[in-house]
């Protein structure tokens, strides 16, 4: 594309990013909430560590759901319209969690929020990535990151304030997350549709009305020759069998492992279960509920650091320096824990690998999911791969509490450690480089990959 002629509307772009983004703070509030409710829920519902896990990982099991619907929806429908249904269905369930007087009934309700996160999970990115340009598509995407860990953040202060109002301080913990989803679905109602999911339906006025809005004539020429030449068919509709096709299976291959590695490398049990790590070194539930914040800030900082590398240094060196990173930082803080070192100490190197994963793997692996696949079937090759992502999601957090009771809390850390170590090798062998090549460019060059 030559990039002398070609100009973006960077201002419209950013705006129309944000928004889809929005679906990211959704999937934040729910994957934060739960560790400053857990306290109350222990005692609300009598948990024993079976039940604590699978009522963490209910969220997941919804999610699984969610990608699964979110595929055919943003194939047949478009993007749009699966981003108001989430939007609409994480409202509900947040009402819905809140009034719960039975155990049952709130799992139910987390599953369901897991359905509207699931589908915010694999449709924010992917309309990010459609509507940005080559060279800006990393930041853009990581903005969806960015929003998750600003929902962390803000939850995890609502928390810390909300847990001194009593025994039923979690039920206004849950019930807050209808603000944030009315004003995702309001700004939903003003995005465009996708122009590639446009070009695909035979759609033609319309996508090219939207990439006028997005760059000048020259960019609408040539993205618009880019993206009916890479469709091929690709208006047909696709079944789940053309993701595992020859020709495409390496790439989903790619997809789904780097998927499943973002979940298993363990960093989400320390964002769940915070008050279970450091209950163990005895800190008491404001000390638990404080070092959810401290962490919450970390990730944010952290995470805007990685939106200004990601198209900078790359997504595949920043992939290897966090998976090494965590391998070691693990070992570290296992052995910390074994000996039941001070709260303050075993926070820093809590915070490191915090760090550390918010830079590298929470990030690009989103980006390179949203990237790596053809247009004709982005949706539902995206839907198989963050299928495998929330299911590693639920074996992690329900997992941990069972594993923590059998070997301790410093246990399951030796083994995380060792999973990063085998990420790293992945990605050395397997992962290119994606940065600075249009969607089509990509399709073009990965096939085989």
């Amino acid at each position: 594309m030559d990039n002398q002629k070609v100009a973006y509307n960077n201002a419209y772009i950013l705006g129309i990013s944000f928004i889809s983004a929005l679906g990211g703070y959704l999937f934040g509030f729910d994957f934060a909430v739960i560790s400053g409710a857990l306290p109350f829920l222990r005692t609300e519902f009598a948990l024993n560590a079976y039940w604590e896990g699978f009522l963490t990982g209910s969220l997941a099991l919804g999610c699984i759901v969610g990608c699964l619907i979110a595929g055919n929806i943003a194939d047949s429908k478009g993007r749009k319209p699966g981003l108001m249904l989430a939007a609409l269905i994480f409202a509900a369930s947040s009402i819905g969690m809140a009034l719960a007087h039975h155990l049952t009934v709130f799992i139910l309700m987390r599953f369901a929020a897991g359905v509207g996160v699931g589908m915010a999970s694999m449709l924010s990115p992917m309309y990010i990535a459609e509507v940005s340009p080559p060279e800006k598509r990393g930041r853009n995407v990581a903005i969806n990151q960015l929003t998750v860990v600003i929902g962390i953040l803000v939850t995890n202060l609502i928390n810390y304030k909300l847990a001194d109002y009593g025994v039923n301080a979690w039920r206004w913990m849950f019930g807050l997350g209808t603000v944030p989803a009315a004003l995702f679905l309001l700004g939903v109602l003003w995005l465009p549709e996708s122009p590639r999911w446009l070009i695909k339906s035979g759609r033609i006025d319309q996508a090219k009305k939207v990439l006028n809005k997005i760059g000048n004539s020259y960019f609408v020429a040539q993205t618009f020759a880019k993206i009916s030449t890479s469709m091929d068919g690709g208006e047909e509709k696709q079944s789940y069998r053309a993701v595992f096709a020859k020709a495409i299976r390496p790439a989903v291959v790619v997809g789904i492992t780097l998927a499943v590695f973002q979940q298993l490398c363990g960093i989400n049990v320390v964002f769940n279960y915070t008050s279970t790590i450091f209950e163990a070194v005895g800190a008491n539930l404001d000390r638990q509920l404080f070092e959810t914040v401290a962490i919450g800030i970390v990730n944010l900082v952290f995470t805007i650091i990685a939106m200004w590398q990601v198209d900078k240094l790359g997504r595949r060196p920043l992939m290897l320096i966090g998976s090494l990173g965590l391998s070691v930082l693990y070992i570290i803080l296992a052995f910390l824990l074994q000996s039941n070192a001070q709260a303050n100490l075993i926070s820093v190197f809590v915070l490191l690998a915090i760090a550390t994963y918010a830079t590298s793997l929470a990030p690009v692996t989103w980006v390179l999911i949203s990237e790596i696949f053809p247009n004709s079937i982005r949706g539902k090759a995206s839907s198989v791969a963050i299928v495998a992502l929330w299911s590693a999601y639920f074996v992690l957090v329900f997992t941990f509490p069972i594993l923590a009771k059998w070997l301790g809390a410093f246990g399951p850390f030796y083994l995380y450690a060792v999973i990063c170590l085998a990420g790293f090798f992945f990605v050395k062998r397997k992962v290119r480089e994606t940065k600075g090549q249009t969607l089509e460019e990509l399709e073009t060059s990965l096939i085989g990959h």
